[in-house]
């Protein structure tokens, strides 16, 4: 199944066209084949793209808005057959025999004929009474960074006009910011008894962390290490979003807030590409000194001649 269209650009079905074609652009840079070189950069491009290009048209919207991923398979003018069989009262044609059942070209829509008694039958339920789908329905979904990298299943508690429901929700591992969980036919009621629901759709919003910070689907975290773990170059461990601990190697002289990439550390990737993991690190000193500390440092101070304020 193609990703939703409004999941691929991370933003709301109620987006304006600004808030649209920004998400493109910061999009289109980031993944753009000539600036990164991630072997699925390119398949995300032009997903991206895809998406952009169905958002930013009025009509291509409102047909993907209504149908969904099918929406090429629906003829340009179905709001005015929908409008046209509303006025023909309880399906005169096929009540009184009238003419074949007839199919209208869509040669813009991969050349197959659209069936418009069918197209009508699934909004008219063959009783002239028009059957109106239930809306979509959106809701948030808190997760804790450690939630989002496991994923599995939770007991979510929502409150509606009749009350609260409780949903099991299936989470895949390597949830990221802004995506969206689908719960099909948990939305609002359709207009008869016949009439489908809408979906519920989860957006995840992933909680603020005391160590780790997100950017998509890498992780960033800050390495307190030592001044002479910086000077000389050691093997230090750092924790990752799986609760385990990772070893990484600072080389030396290095200074605060140089960046140590720990490849597929990071959030897991649904087609198999992990995210990175990156430390970046912050030296530390410590508050309290032995007598003995202060004095190799007292005698580093007196032989070094390095200054950082004019390197």
């Amino acid at each position: 199944m193609a990703r939703d269209f409004y999941e691929v650009l991370g933003v709301s079905r109620t987006a304006d066209r600004d808030e649209i074609q920004r998400a493109y652009r910061t999009l289109a840079r980031r993944y753009h084949p000539d600036v990164n070189k991630d072997p699925q950069a390119e398949e995300r491009f032009k997903e991206i793209n895809e998406a952009f290009s169905v958002l930013s048209d009025p009509e291509q919207r409102a047909r993907y808005d209504r149908f969904g991923e099918d929406f090429r398979q629906v003829p340009e003018d179905w709001e005015e057959r929908v409008a046209a069989g509303a006025g023909a009262g309880n399906g005169s044609r096929r009540a009184t025999g009238g003419g074949p059942r007839v199919r209208y070209s869509t040669a813009g829509f991969g050349g197959e004929g659209v069936d418009v008694e069918d197209l009508f039958g699934s909004l008219f339920g063959g009783t002239g009474r028009m059957r109106v789908p239930g809306a979509d329905q959106e809701a948030e979904l808190p997760l804790t960074v450690e939630e989002a990298y496991r994923g599995g299943r939770r007991t979510v508690t929502l409150a509606g006009p009749s009350g609260q429901r409780r949903y099991q929700v299936d989470v895949p591992p390597g949830t990221v910011d802004g995506q969206r969980i689908r719960l099909a036919g948990e939305g609002g009621r359709g207009s008869a008894d016949d009439a489908p629901a809408g979906d519920l759709y989860l957006r995840v919003r992933i909680q603020p962390h005391p160590e780790f910070r997100l950017d998509g689907r890498d992780v960033h975290v800050r390495l307190p290490v030592t001044p002479w773990e910086a000077a000389l170059g050691a093997t230090v461990p750092v924790r990752t979003p799986s609760g385990d601990t990772a070893k990484v190697t600072v080389p030396a002289g290095s200074s605060s807030g140089r960046r140590l990439r720990l490849r597929g550390e990071g959030m897991p990737g649904p087609r198999g590409v992990n995210g990175d993991l990156y430390a970046e690190l912050r030296i530390m000193v410590p508050s309290r000194l032995s007598d003995r500390e202060r004095e190799l440092l007292e005698e580093l101070a007196a032989v070094s001649s390095f200054d950082p304020r004019r390197t």
